[in-house]
């Protein structure tokens, strides 16, 4: 499934963008406990530590295109480019750990940013392709979400051929097939819309990307998930469009990093070094060079 999707949806309402009053969205939260008695290794470096070293460490999701895969032994995709960018601001290398997706949101942030994976590796500087959410964020504290770079939301890819007037929306998947991915935020959605009546017509796939192979080979008519991950597995006679979703809490949110709370200068460092490519054009070149839409989040 959808790594960092996972288990976060639950939890993910009323996204913010970048100016939301933290003091004032967390007043009557209840402050968890910080972590205790962890090595410096474990809970990763400050600026000045990672500066004089010559190196910055970044979580990615593994097997996650276009964002974060492996190809020929090398990461490859728009999070790695903008793991090079953070770190070129930085003026330090880029190195990449691809993770393996946990239970949930919470999970991936205690593995590799704030404690440390039980058995195998260690935290990182940064993770990347967090979601932003403001009452998550309040619940987190040993985390510091930062450097909002993309706001995502939920589409349609559809054969052209079979919709040659209009593009589909979710009605037509009472009598439409469509393919998602298993346990997705739109295999969720889809299955309860209206009252269960779509679910015979839902394909589910272990990944986006086959869903998008099935697509292009006609084993469905349409595929509903990412906008991102529909863009990268589409095909010639495939169209990809963004429709109004009627009872969808969560059709969009903004995907950004996540740093360790006890390095509050270079969160700040890493928020200076993405705003500035998102106004420079150097974020919306990423995108382009991976042939993906770019909808900024509202700028600070």
């Amino acid at each position: 499934m959808t790594p960092y999707l996972a288990g976060l949806f639950v939890s993910l309402i009323g996204l913010s963008a970048f100016a939301t009053d933290v003091s004032a969205r967390c007043a009557d939260h209840v402050p968890q406990l910080k972590p205790q008695n962890a090595s410096r290794d474990r809970v990763g470096q400050d600026l000045d530590t990672i500066q004089e070293r010559g190196y910055i460490t970044f979580a990615a999701y593994e097997d996650f295109p276009p964002w974060s895969s492996e190809i020929a032994g090398k990461p490859v995709g728009v999070d790695i480019d903008i793991g090079r960018l953070i770190a070129q601001d930085l003026g330090v290398e880029a190195r990449f750990n691809l993770v393996t997706p946990g239970e949930d949101l919470l999970t991936d942030l205690r593995n590799w940013i704030w404690k440390g994976p039980i058995v195998g590796g260690s935290v990182a500087n940064i993770m990347l392709h967090v979601p932003y959410d403001s009452e998550f964020a309040c619940r987190v504290e040993q985390v510091v979400f930062t450097g909002q770079y993309q706001v995502e939301e939920i589409a349609i890819a559809y054969r052209q051929d079979a919709y040659p007037e209009d593009p589909p929306v979710p009605a037509y998947f009472r009598f439409d097939t469509v393919a998602v991915e298993n346990d997705s935020i739109a295999d969720f959605y889809l299955s309860a819309f209206p009252g269960g009546q779509l679910g015979h017509n839902v394909n589910r796939f272990p990944s986006m990307s086959e869903a998008m192979v099935a697509l292009a080979a006609g084993e469905t008519m349409a595929a509903m998930g990412a906008l991102a991950q529909l863009e990268a597995g589409k095909q010639d006679g495939i169209g990809v469009h963004t429709p109004p979703l009627p009872g969808f809490a969560v059709g969009s949110w903004t995907a950004g990093v996540a740093v360790h709370f006890a390095y509050r200068p270079l969160a700040y460092a890493v928020d200076d070094a993405i705003y500035a490519a998102i106004q420079d054009g150097r974020m919306q070149a990423i995108f382009d060079a991976h042939g993906l839409s770019y909808r900024p989040p509202e700028l600070r």
